[in-house]
Order: structure tokens, then sequence, then C-alpha cells
């Protein structure tokens, strides 16, 4: 008999939305380069590789966010100990919306996430750096 979903992924999301700040693409390009803003990028690093990056964003793949924040995980990174504000993203804003809320719940603050994500921003002509792979 097939597993019943008693909560999609529309329902999370939703929830975490109710829950964070959502910044459009614009507002959060007008961030960029601000010694308070810690931009923290969740995609993984093939979406890196491929797309590109925000110069200056932290790389924390989603599977290792809760391990990289909680100060008492043996993964624990620094960069979650500052007195700044996370902004979120990654491809589409999903990701980033859940990750925000988790982060929030866990006591980091101020977060947010940028809605649409890393594709958003691009619309918004946000900068963008990539590897040069030709060596």
């Amino acid at each position: 008999m097939p597993q019943t979903i008693t909560l999609g992924y529309k329902a999370l999301l939703a929830e975490a939305e109710r829950e964070i700040e959502t910044l459009p693409a614009a507002d959060a390009v007008a961030l960029h380069g601000r010694d308070d803003i810690v931009f923290v990028d969740l995609r993984d690093p093939r979406e890196l590789e491929r797309e590109g990056r925000i110069p200056g964003a932290f790389h924390c793949p989603r599977g290792m966010l809760e391990f990289w924040i909680d100060p008492e995980s043996p993964y624990h990174k620094a960069v979650f100990s500052q007195d700044k504000r996370f902004v979120f993203f990654c491809a589409g804003g999903w990701r980033s919306a859940l990750g925000a809320a988790t982060a929030k719940r866990m006591g980091l603050a101020p977060v947010a996430h940028i809605g649409g994500g890393f594709a958003a921003w691009r619309s918004a002509g946000g900068p963008i750096e990539k590897e040069d792979l030709s060596g």
C-alpha cells in the first residue's frame, strides 16, 4: 500500500514563507557588498559550476545547513556565529525558504531569503561570477 503524505511540500513552503522575510531580488541586489550581510548559497556544487555564483556568498550545501549552524556540532562553521543578517538563496527559492525557516527555528537571526532564488537574482541584474575552467 502506498504511503500517504500528510504534509506536502507546498504546505511546508507556505508555512516557511509565513515565518520568514522574502526579499525581492532587486532588494537583495541592493544589499550586496554590505559588511552586515551574509549571502548563503544553498545550491549544490554542480549548480555553482553550471550557473555561477554571487560574489562573496558563503556556500553551504542544503544538506549541511543544520550541522554548520549549530555551535554544538562538530561541523559548525564560524560564519554562522557572526552578528549579521543572513540572506539565503538557492536556484528558485524553495530550498532557501525551507532553509531560512529552519535557520530561524534554530535561533539564527535575522534571516531572509531571495524570492525566486538565483534565477531572480540573475534577472534583476545582480553580479555573478563564473569559474574559469579553461585552465
